[in-house]
């Protein structure tokens, strides 16, 4: 058995173990945060996880974890809100933690719509889906969203100010152990659904795990096999996209 940590249930993992390229039993286990996620990877309560490569490169040196391979490009990663650009000085922004990967995107995505990051407050809120429930429950009143939660802010009338830097690189596997069959079989599911092989079960699926209606599934499918915000079909770690990544925590890593 395997134990791997996700943020938002993944759509990918589901598919591979449905159409037997997943022979190994394995565990989804929801995290709360990126702290907690690392922490249980040290403990080795997690085998492997799923994750945003900003936490490698945050956790260096405190954490020894191997990238296995690229899974996504962001799967539709943007800031979301009701309101209007000026209309956010002296709000609440939601985020993971303050320093988290998705965070120094949205700060490079309110600088470029003229905020600084003493025009809003932050709230640290956990994981993705998390903030989507405190964004439609008022508690922040914009926050970075993807990976099929994006979907369900839009269909409740929230809209994107900003998307990711691009190229971008929005989630790998990684570990402390050898996990060389989950990363085989994961890639070999993402060329599948690249090549739409695989487009009933990934709907099916997407229904299932992320609650979506037929309507958005169908587009969450579009997504996942966009060739600039989808699936990494070959598992191969872009340089330009990990520089994106590089250059965002050099620009806004240190806490203001």
């Amino acid at each position: 058995m395997l134990h791997v940590g996700t943020f938002t249930p993944s759509v990918l993992l589901r598919v591979a173990r449905r159409t037997g390229r997943l022979i190994t039993e394995v565990d989804e286990v929801p995290v709360a945060s990126s702290p907690a996620q690392f922490a249980a990877l040290a403990d080795g309560s997690l085998d492997a996880a799923l994750t945003s490569p900003d936490n490698v490169l945050r956790h260096r040196g405190t954490i020894d974890v191997r990238v296995l391979s690229a899974i996504d490009q962001g799967m539709g990663l943007a800031l979301y809100s009701r309101l209007e650009p000026a209309e956010l000085r002296g709000k609440t922004f939601g985020v993971d933690v303050p320093t988290s990967g998705f965070a120094l995107a949205m700060y490079a995505i309110a600088e470029s719509l003229g905020l600084t990051r003493d025009d809003y407050e932050l709230v640290a809120l956990g994981s993705t889906p998390k903030r989507l429930t405190a964004l439609r429950d008022g508690r922040c009143a914009a926050t970075m969203l993807n990976a099929g939660n994006e979907l369900h802010a839009e269909a409740a009338g929230f809209r994107v100010l900003g998307r990711a830097p691009q190229p971008y690189l929005g989630t790998v596997l990684v570990s402390r152990t050898d996990q060389d069959a989950l990363a085989e079989a994961l890639t070999a599911t993402a060329a599948a659904i690249c090549d739409r092989e695989l487009d009933d079960e990934v709907i099916d699926e997407a229904r299932t795990a992320l609650r979506l209606t037929d309507e958005l599934a169908a587009r969450y499918l579009d997504r996942l096999t966009s060739p600039t915000e989808g699936l990494v079909r070959d598992g191969r770690v872009d340089p330009a996209a990990m520089a994106t990544i590089e250059d965002l925590r050099r620009r806004y890593g240190t806490p203001s």
